[in-house]
């Protein structure tokens, strides 16, 4: 894609798979979670290379700049190619350690938590 291509802002946020879908790109956009500057965007906006968009995802905060437009969904080898992430270490760190506490990490915490089928065998037998 040449640089000097049209693309919508919640296009090129799915494109570079920083959301699983275009749909949820422009919610979020419109939620007000995407920002340019300090201001709020529209999902419609024109993206630019060297525009630096705040992004705020489910999973984390992303600080990205736009190094290369991307107008359709590539795998993710590709994708990243076509942004910098200039996300803070300090903000990375700080989300890691609340991410890890968090139940929606799928992984269970080494025991803790509902037991597996062998611990329930095991309490069977205790009782």
């Amino acid at each position: 894609m040449t640089d000097t291509a049209k693309v919508r802002l919640d296009k090129y946020l799915w494109a570079i798979r920083l959301f699983k879908t275009r749909s949820q790109a422009a919610t979020a956009i419109d939620a007000g979670k995407v920002k340019l500057h300090d201001a709020q965007v529209k999902a419609s906006r024109t993206v630019a290379v060297g525009d630096v968009y705040h992004v705020k995802t489910e999973a984390r905060r992303w600080v990205v700049e736009v190094t290369a437009i991307l107008d359709h969904r590539v795998q993710y080898s590709e994708a990243v190619k076509h942004y910098k992430d200039l996300t803070p270490p300090e903000v990375l760190e700080a989300q890691k350690s609340a991410f890890s506490f968090s139940f929606h990490s799928g992984k269970r915490m080494n025991k803790s938590g509902r037991p597996t089928k062998k611990d329930r065998r095991d309490l069977d037998e205790f009782v």
